[in-house]
């Protein structure tokens, strides 16, 4: 860091007045903090690093209070990052402000491999931190074992299930799988069984099937494991917990269960069902329906989970989740990125395969082409149907995708009035609820409490059992009194 580039930096801290997830404030006018090592362990191990400026008053609305001896800080300094593992090589910076001096420390990120970096004097489990905000936080058991997976190269999609047997496989998914691999790679067809096919392409291990065979052939993967599953809800605001005019919490909620396919398919169909549709104007001059969101890019979304989610015995209690709100559509899947791809990087180069062995099979399969295709489809098809383009985020071991529709804007523009007038001529004869909704084509949601409710409530239209105001029988009238 320069000099001025230092000077610029106090400066935006004064402005801001907070710290970040690359940013620590210490103000160091009687001594250096004895306790460094949380925030070196965090910055370390991050991919952005972090800097640790010295001089500056958090307690006193950041104002420069300078630091008690430049030359002293960075040797306790550096003390302190001998003593992490691996040791820690900061870069300093020395400046004046106002007759005060600061000192700036440039934590390096470290290579994932190095990963996770620790204090020495606790241990890894106690020592090692992520950064969480402007907080450094003590690394789950979780988070630790994702770096010692990527480094030794674990694999658990070929971890074995002793309590389960190849006779509890589908037969006819199975012979489709071994054809396609007889037909598609023939070096390795040749002259080998079956069972050797299995145990060559992850299948099974000494006979045994795999993780990556239950979740892919297995006639019930959910009777091994209950978790790795998909659980499905839409919702009737845009925060969990909302609760619809009806006091409902939930406008569907399910549990997908199956092999990796069938809980594509039965994922798919729950959005599908879910999404609200919106009448677009074609360059034919025709009026078209097209769903909040692109089912491709969806798709692509969902196996992304379904592939690339950690298998481990640490996420075994953990499913996919999908939630659907009236602003946005989030899929979120065990497991953080994997290996040395970063959030910016995603889509631009070829990832490490978490799933090596599972993404070779769909691959054959037909599932998946196996191409790192997946994040470009999904900024491609959200593009072609007019929706901002997703956002991704990771946080303490989940990767989450979002989907933002732009329906609510829509609906905020558009002429209640003409929607209730043409209603109440549709109520001229007694009308369900259903069909009320399927009139509209908004939402349950949005038809009751913005279109349906305040016509009632201005007696325009009345129930056929007013009393029992949610009768599954209940039917709504243009009231001609």
């Amino acid at each position: 860091m320069q000099m001025n580039e230092l000077l610029s930096l106090v400066e935006s801290v004064q402005s801001q007045k907070f710290e970040s997830k690359t940013l620590e404030v210490k103000s160091a006018h009687e001594g250096c903090p004895s306790k460094l090592y949380p925030t070196l362990s965090s910055f370390s191990n991050q991919d952005d690093g972090g800097i640790i400026l010295f001089g500056l008053s958090e307690e006193e609305g950041f104002n420069v209070v300078g630091v008690y001896d430049p030359q002293d800080i960075q040797k306790k300094v550096l003390e302190q990052c001998k003593q992490m593992e691996p040791v820690i090589r900061p870069l300093f910076t020395f400046g004046e402000v106002r007759g005060k001096m600061i000192v700036s420390a440039e934590i390096p990120s470290s290579d994932i491999l190095e990963r996770p970096v620790y204090y020495r004097g606790v241990g890894r489990v106690k020592g090692s931190f992520i950064r969480v905000g402007e907080s450094d936080e003590t690394m789950s058991e979780y988070e630790i074992y994702s770096y010692d997976a990527y480094r030794k190269r674990i694999q658990d999609d070929l971890r074995i299930v002793n309590n389960a047997n190849v006779s509890q496989f589908t037969r006819e998914r199975l012979n489709g799988y071994l054809k396609s691999v007889k037909e598609n790679r023939k070096n390795l067809a040749a002259n080998v069984s079956d069972n050797d096919i299995m145990e060559l392409m992850g299948i099974t291990k000494d006979g045994i099937p795999t993780v990556a065979g239950i979740m892919i052939f297995s006639k019930y993967p959910q009777g091994y494991f209950p978790q790795f599953s998909i659980t499905a809800v839409s919702l009737p605001g845009t925060e969990m917990g909302e609760i619809g005019t009806e006091g409902e919490r939930f406008i569907d909620n399910r549990r997908i269960t199956g092999t990796i396919s069938e809980m594509l398919d039965d994922a798919l169909d729950f959005v599908r069902m879910n999404s609200r549709t919106k009448t677009i104007l074609g360059d034919d001059g025709k009026r078209h329906d097209r769903l909040e969101y692109p089912l491709i890019a969806i798709r692509e979304a969902i196996l992304n989970g379904l592939v690339h989610r950690d298998y481990s015995i640490h996420t075994q209690s953990v499913p996919i989740r999908i939630e659907m709100y009236r602003d946005r559509l989030e899929i979120i899947n065990p497991g953080g990125l994997y290996g040395k791809i970063t959030i910016d990087s995603l889509g631009m180069v070829h990832p490490d395969t978490r799933n090596a062995a599972i993404a070779n099979i769909l691959e054959l399969l037909g599932e998946t082409e196996n191409r790192y295709s997946g994040i470009p489809t999904i900024r491609l098809e959200s593009h072609k149907a007019g929706i901002p383009p997703p956002t991704f985020e990771v946080y303490r071991g989940e990767f989450k995708v979002i989907f933002r529709n732009t329906l609510i804007d829509d609906q905020k523009t558009k002429n209640w009035q003409t929607v209730q007038k043409e209603l109440i001529d549709f109520c001229t004869i007694p009308k369900t609820k259903a069909e009320i909704i399927e009139f509209t084509g908004y939402t349950r949601f949005y038809t009751t409490s913005k279109i349906l409710q305040p016509l009632v409530d201005k007696g325009i239209l009345k129930m056929s059992n007013p009393a029992n105001p949610k009768s599954p029988k209940q039917t709504y009238v243009k009231n001609l009194q």
